[in-house]
């Protein structure tokens, strides 16, 4: 089996989330990677958190012309090729993404190939894994954040997530200041926490909003209110405040979802700065690197998990290997991909069960796409 075509396909999509009778509209960008085959079978991958169109172009003007002809199965192989290729200097970056599209393409392929699903060529550890639901995004306000935390409990779901921080330091010369982000930051915690009650597993993320002394203060000031971990606190995932806010706070850190590169975990683990690393499949060089990862975690002892959205393809990560643990369940990241793929499975009471089906388990659609792609570009506003 060789590989004769390799293509990408950037799309910038409209979301809307209803709460209350109330209708939020955003949106997000992907880019889909499709690796075909002398022998018929075509692997999807995929990306998003990053400009569709840069990743796109990546793909198809850079590195397709680096497959055409290879064996897909050899996917170790591939994966130093496009490391060599493309983050030949240690950079990653858009790198990264691209990777990590392709990557997740060869292993749905290779699912295809030898008949079986992903998270059993993984390491088959478990058929489930459990979720929780990122629901909690800034356009809502604090009324609509409370009922928004009760509509997903009520739906099954006893572990929820809600953002923190909002763009602070981006934001900062609006003018907006940071204290009065966290300040209101610290109120619709609470809200959250008032509406679910106690026993409803409750996570932050600031997506590296904040700088150390915000990150800090907040922390502090939400210790009360039982959270399960603080996601990405500090701008850069800056290893040295990372260490030094674990020092300082009862709450448990996470960090790196975005990153590139294997080395910058190893970092995190050896300066004991976070207490769960989130390498993301669609981002952290798909499959193939992310298995790398999740072995630094189990050698340190420390939780590994998934950050950054896009379950259906980390649930194969985690229910593969044997420390897999939790999946986040995006929102506004299911509803994009519900209108691309076909065949999602969906989760119940909190949990989501692996599919028995070849590959990935589920279709892009064609048809769909086809439209969806004659939309204009995000042009930098497609991270949501």
């Amino acid at each position: 089996m060789n590989i004769t075509r390799v293509s990408a396909t950037p799309l910038h999509l409209p979301v809307s989330v209803s709460i209350s009778g109330r209708t939020k509209t955003t949106s997000l960008s992907l880019c889909l990677v499709d690796i075909e085959t002398d022998t018929g079978l075509i692997g999807t991958g995929m990306t998003a958190i990053t400009e569709e169109e840069v990743i796109g172009s990546i793909v198809n003007d850079i590195a397709a012309h680096a497959l055409i002809g290879a064996d897909p199965l050899r996917h170790e192989q591939l994966w130093d090729k496009l490391y060599w290729l493309l983050t030949p200097r240690g950079q990653s970056g858009y790198a990264s993404h691209a990777i990590a599209a392709l990557d997740l393409a060869l292993w749905d392929l290779k699912g295809q190939a030898l008949g079986q699903p992903c998270w059993r060529l993984l390491g088959g550890a478990r058929p489930q894994v459990p979720v929780y639901a990122t629901f909690g995004f800034a356009f809502f306000e604090r009324d609509e954040l409370a009922a928004a935390a009760k509509g997903w409990v009520e739906r099954g779901f006893k572990r929820l997530k809600m953002t923190v921080g909002h763009h602070a330091l981006q934001r900062r010369d609006e003018p907006r200041e940071l204290a009065d982000v966290i300040a209101e930051d610290v109120q619709r915690i609470r809200a959250v926490r008032e509406a679910v009650g106690p026993d409803v597993q409750l996570y932050i993320d600031a997506n590296c909003s904040l700088d150390y002394f915000h990150a800090l203060s907040l922390a502090q000031r939400i210790e009360d209110y039982g959270i399960s971990f603080f996601e990405e606190p500090v701008t850069q995932n800056d290893v040295p405040n990372l260490a030094k806010l674990r020092a300082k706070t009862s709450i448990p850190l996470a960090a790196g979802q975005n990153e590139g590169l294997a080395s910058r975990f190893r970092d995190l683990l050896v300066a004991q700065a976070v207490d769960v690393v989130q390498p993301n499949a669609c981002i952290s060089g798909g499959f193939t690197q992310c298995t790398r990862i999740a072995g630094m975690a189990a050698a340190f002892n420390t939780r590994f998990a998934n950050g950054g959205a896009w379950p259906h393809h980390n649930m194969h990560l985690h229910a593969g290997l044997a420390n897999g643990s939790l999946v986040e369940y995006h929102s506004v990241a299911v509803e994009c991909c519900k209108q691309v793929f076909d065949g999602l499975p969906e989760p119940v009471n909190g949990v989501l069960t692996l599919p028995e089906t070849p590959g990935l388990g589920f279709r892009p659609n064609r048809e769909r796409i086809a439209e969806l792609a004659k939309r204009p570009g995000s042009r930098g506003v497609g991270k949501a």
